[in-house]
């Protein structure tokens, strides 16, 4: 939903508020409360609501209320002597009394949501919809979070293989890692008609599953059972999670079977350890790119027929490449695509390792076409891998299909409203920049900079559309930025953009910036 009032856009599904155009940088709750005050403009809204709807119900001082509420007035150009938009009424509470427009919101442009209470709600799918959220480690050993957590990002992979059904990825539910859950604030923030949580105790040679599964609309108990058995049989575990879940969401079709079952990842645990350990290493910064390639290429030598560990490998490789000033690039890329074609010829339908050898031999240079085959069937076979969409919107852009990657980006948005988001807001400011529309593609440029500031493409990108927007201080300053990370502005590499007339539109914006003749 958009709320247009002045020459301000609150956008609730973009989470953003700009004004004339330009985006606003606006504090998460800030930003909830002024959306909760858009959406209830007919009535003033009293402070227990604003902190039952904002805060969850926590208790709030009342000079915090206060604080966000003068932040709020700043940010739409308000003020607390003149009240023109957020009026404060003695002992009652609160109102937005500024003119008012609404505007739906395409639904290429899916949330983009931080997770917290009070943030927008979502509408629930069509189709059945699970959120699988963070197991409890019951182990009494922090040192083992990461399998617990793998072993939920395998039961979601299981999940998201039955077609019918739709399921949030894991980095979005495992925003309410370490909170107090209330399923019916969940399936509201996620748009999801059912939770899965549970727990899992590692002890020896021995794993104890335990699961539940939850209507979040009343906060029924539909299903719950447990599972143990030896380490060397947990993937039989996981598909017993997975078909047992499904059998309850619809009792029709009780006979789908999880896909996994056909195809085990490893029977190798050391291998699968170090799969997670690096899966998990992977997406804590760019900085540990390198350690996380290292231990997947010892999984790769503990197990060569790892195909998993071979696609994540040949990703990882894409990734530790896309730095300029790394003095083994070509080593590390003919690395990657050995690592892509052989998880290629190992992966069969596993869309995991289908799209990650996609991205990886594109980004190489091979035929971009043949590799969007690829992802197309990953996604075929996975239509809620939101990483799979994610991925896609990248080979279009690169094909130069810009407006397939922004629909693409907006995909991975709504199955997975906080995974890589930095990454997909690149991926749509990119797009939206070889579109030739600067404008709205500069605060997506900027999200992907403050998601990941040692990650140099976005400089790059936000200096060419300063500079092809007028704005030369700006795509200066982005510059100097970029140096403080890497010496090199401009890459000395094969870009994997086949439209020479982007590549064009690239390379002068960045001879522009750095105050060279286009």
């Amino acid at each position: 939903m958009r709320f247009l009032f002045g020459d301000h856009v609150l956008d609730t599904a973009r989470r953003e508020l700009t004004h004339g155009g330009e985006q606003i940088a606006v504090e998460p709750q800030v930003f909830d409360l002024l959306a909760y005050l858009l959406q209830n403009r007919e009535r003033v809204v009293s402070k227990d609501e604003l902190l039952a709807s904002v805060w969850g119900g926590r208790i709030v001082s009342d000079a915090t209320l206060d604080s966000r509420i003068a932040a709020a007035r700043r940010a739409v150009g308000d003020t607390g002597a003149a009240q023109n938009l957020i009026r404060t009424f003695a002992r009652k509470g609160v109102r937005f009394v500024g003119e008012v427009q609404e505007e739906g919101t395409p639904a290429a442009f899916a949330p983009e949501m931080a997770a917290g209470p009070g943030r927008p709600e979502l509408a629930l799918p069509e189709k059945p919809s699970i959120a699988v959220l963070p197991f409890a480690n019951l182990s009494g050993d922090p040192e083992q979070d990461y399998f617990v957590d793998g072993m939920v990002e395998e039961i979601i992979t299981a999940l998201s293989r039955i077609r019918w059904l739709f399921v949030i990825a894991r980095n979005s539910s495992f925003t309410y890692k370490g909170q107090a859950i209330d399923v019916k604030r969940v399936g509201r923030e996620l748009g999801v008609r059912y939770v899965l949580e549970g727990s899992v105790r590692r002890g020896g040679n021995r794993v104890r599953i335990a699961a539940q599964l939850i209507e979040t609309e009343t906060g029924a108990h539909l299903w719950a059972d447990r599972f143990d058995g030896s380490l060397e049989d947990v993937f039989d575990l996981e598909d017993k999670v997975a078909t047992s879940v499904a059998g309850v969401i619809e009792p029709a079709l009780q006979a789908a079977e999880t896909a996994r079952s056909a195809r085990r990842p490893t029977s190798d645990l050391c291998a699968y350890d170090l799969y997670l350990r690096a899966f998990a290493m992977f997406f804590t910064s760019q900085r540990h790119m390198r350690d996380a390639l290292a231990l997947l290429e010892e999984a790769i030598r503990r197990d060569p027929q790892y195909a998993p560990a071979l696609g994540f490998a040949a990703h990882t490789c894409h990734l530790v490449a896309s730095d300029a000033s790394a003095p083994d690039r070509e080593a590390i890329r003919d690395k990657g695509i050995e690592f892509g074609r052989r998880a290629v010829e190992l992966g069969g339908d596993d869309p995991r390792v289908l799209a990650d050898a996609a991205m990886t031999l594109a980004a190489f240079g091979e035929d971009i076409d043949a590799m969007i085959i690829l992802v197309d069937r990953a996604l075929a076979l996975n239509p809620s891998y939101a990483r799979g969409w994610h991925i896609s919107g990248f080979l279009r852009l690169w094909a130069g299909l810009t407006d397939l990657a922004i629909e693409h980006g907006g995909m991975a948005l709504r199955l997975s409203p906080s995974a890589q988001a930095g990454m997909t807001s690149f991926l749509i400011g990119a797009a939206l920049f070889f579109s030739r529309r600067f404008k709205e593609a500069i605060p997506r440029l900027r999200v992907a900079i403050e998601d990941e500031p040692v990650f140099q493409t976005p400089y790059r990108f936000l200096a060419a559309c300063y500079a092809h927007a007028g704005r030369l201080h700006e795509a200066r300053t982005t510059i100097a930025r970029l140096r403080a990370i890497t010496p090199d502005v401009m890459v000395n590499y094969p870009l994997p953009f086949r439209d020479q007339q982007h590549r064009e539109l690239y390379y002068s914006g960045l001879r522009l910036a750095l105050g060279e003749t286009a």
